[in-house]
Formats: structure tokens, C-alpha cells, sequence
């Protein structure tokens, strides 16, 4: 039976949980591995859908928390939130820095796996270290035949978690410009497909197109199987991190456009592939250019504007 109240029955459900179980949580979970955990009444499964999507079919027992929660305004989608609205909405759904949380996303491609990636990333940096993320989203838990809620979600104790934000995994602007600078040592990954890294198009929230300078690229989709596309795959992540010279001891800032497809290769090369101290960057390239810092791969158009503007020419 799954808890409702679920700080309720935490402490029991946590001494039941098989030891096994414990050591193998995160950072993915199959629907058959997470139907196991629930079963035995330990983790929480965070449903970062709409709310309305949320209430037509969810894994029994989830909370609803949508995916805007964690993110910034419209005109800086990757901007963090502050640590004092984190505190208010981590309290609110009674999730506190030990519990074990499973990010649900609606898994219909791999887009939409970087919402999940990106709130694992949140969570993580705000002081919750037991996490995974059901792999297959909510599309794989039904295609699996698992038992699917509709309604409401539960109610829930407030918890009692004040969030300290841990900079282990952010690279700030700061730290992006000295890097830039030659300050900083760090290879700077662009998640987005090719178009954007060689400023073909751009983000309708960015100031101009454009890559940060000296930076290359490795699309965030390049982690899934084509055969199953909304499905990240570790052996794969292994391969390929291997083959494109990812490695220990690198020192790695990925980013995008607003900090979500960048959250997918964070995710793969920190959370999977176990490189330490993977950053993101996640404001990336739209807080980048609306600050008017340099950029590379501008084409000419918006290089004459530029020139114009600072007096070069």
C-alpha cells in the first residue's frame, strides 16, 4: 500500500527497505525497479509534469510538482531560483535532504528527459543526494503495464529542509568568463545540435546567436538509443564518453540555451559515466548574450551590429 501522508510512514518504510536496495537507488530506475522500491514504501516520486497532465494518469502515490517550479522567468529560463523559493517549495512537498526522490518526467523524447535531468540537477545542488530518475518517464511506466493513479495528489507533512545551494556543480558566469580568460582551466560542452553552436539559429529569449568562445559541441541526444528515443542509455553513455575522450580527472561545464538540454549531458557524464566536479552552466547562452558578453560562431550580420555598437568600425 502506498503512503499518503508519506511522512507518516517514512521511518518504518525505511527500516523494511532491503539493504540491496538502498546501495542500487539512482541515477536511473527501470518502471520494474521503481515498482519494487515502492513497494517497499521508501521513495519519493516527484511527478514534475503540468498539473492537469498530472491528474489524468500518475504513478500511485506521486507528488505533483511541475517543472516551472525549478526554473527561472521567461526571459531567463535557465536563471536559478533563489534558495529561499526552493526552501518553500522542497517544505511544501514534505521533502527533506535524506529522503530518496524519483524525477518523473513524461518521457516522450529526449528533450523532454533535460526537465527531469534539470530538476535532479536542482534537487542535488540544493542538499538531496538520493536520487534517480525513471527512465522512460511516465509513457515508459504505462507502456510497461504498471499500475497508473488519476486525481489528485496526496497530501503531505511539511518538511522542515532549508536549502543551502552547493556550487559544486555550478559554474556561474563568473566562472564561465574565466575559463574564457584563460583563468580557469575547462572544456566547455554546447548540448545543442550543430545549427546552434555554429549560430545558424538561435533561442527566441537570446540577444543573438552564437557559442561561447572556444567551446565544442556534443548534442544532448546523443546518450539515447534510436531505438527507444526517450530512453537514456548507460551502456551507451560509457561508449561514447570513452570514444569523445570524456574521462576522470576532466574538468567539464556543460550548457545550452536555458540549462536543460545542458542538464541531460551533466546528467550523463556526472550522474552515469562518474566523471567528478561536471558543471553546468544554467543560464547558458541566453543570459550570456542578453549580458552582452563575447561570443564566437556570430555570424556577420550580427558581428556588423556588434562592431557598430562598441565602435570597432
Amino acid at each position: 500500500m502506498f503512503c499518503l501522508i508519506r511522512n507518516a510512514c517514512l521511518a518504518g518504510a525505511m527500516a523494511v527497505m532491503p539493504v540491496s536496495a538502498q546501495a542500487q537507488f539512482g541515477p536511473l530506475l527501470e518502471p520494474g525497479e521503481l515498482r519494487a522500491a515502492l513497494d517497499a514504501g521508501a521513495p519519493v516520486v516527484l511527478d514534475i509534469r503540468g498539473e492537469g497532465t498530472y491528474e489524468e494518469g500518475h504513478v500511485p502515490g506521486a507528488l505533483n510538482a511541475p517543472y516551472g517550479l525549478f526554473r527561472g522567468p521567461s526571459d531567463n529560463p535557465g536563471k536559478l531560483v533563489s534558495e529561499g523559493h526552493l526552501t518553500e517549495v522542497l517544505r511544501g512537498l514534505g521533502i527533506d535532504a535524506d529522503d530518496r526522490v524519483v524525477v518523473v518526467h513524461q518521457g516522450s523524447n529526449q528533450t523532454d528527459f533535460g526537465a527531469a535531468a534539470r530538476v535532479y540537477w536542482t534537487l542535488k545542488s540544493s542538499g538531496v543526494s538520493s536520487l534517480a530518475i525513471l527512465n522512460g518517464g511516465m509513457n515508459g511506466w504505462a507502456e510497461t503495464g504498471e499500475q497508473v493513479a488519476k486525481g489528485k495528489a496526496p497530501s503531505v507533512t511539511p518538511s522542515e529542509i532549508t536549502v543551502s545551494f552547493s556550487d559544486t556543480w555550478l559554474a556561474t558566469r563568473e566562472d564561465v568568463q574565466a575559463i574564457v580568460n584563460g583563468e580557469e582551466q575547462a572544456e566547455l560542452i554546447d548540448a545543442r545540435p550543430e545549427n546552434f553552436w555554429k549560430g545558424e539559429t538561435k533561442h527566441g529569449a537570446a540577444a543573438m546567436p552564437g557559442t561561447l568562445p572556444q567551446s565544442r559541441y556534443f548534442t544532448h541526444d546523443r546518450w539515447f538509443g534510436k531505438d527507444e528515443p526517450a530512453r537514456i542509455k548507460p551502456e551507451l553513455i560509457r561508449q561514447l564518453a570513452a570514444e569523445n575522450g570524456f574521462e576522470q580527472g576532466d574538468r567539464l561545464v556543460s550548457f545550452c540555451n536555458t540549462g536543460h538540454w545542458a542538464a541531460t549531458n551533466w546528467f550523463a557524464l556526472s550522474e552515469v559515466a562518474g566523471i567528478d566536479g561536471v558543471r553546468m552552466y544554467p543560464e547558458s547562452m541566453v543570459g550570456w548574450s542578453n549580458a552582452g558578453y563575447e561570443m564566437a560562431n556570430v555570424p556577420g550580420l550580427f558581428r556588423n551590429m556588434i562592431n557598430k555598437i562598441t565602435g570597432k568600425y
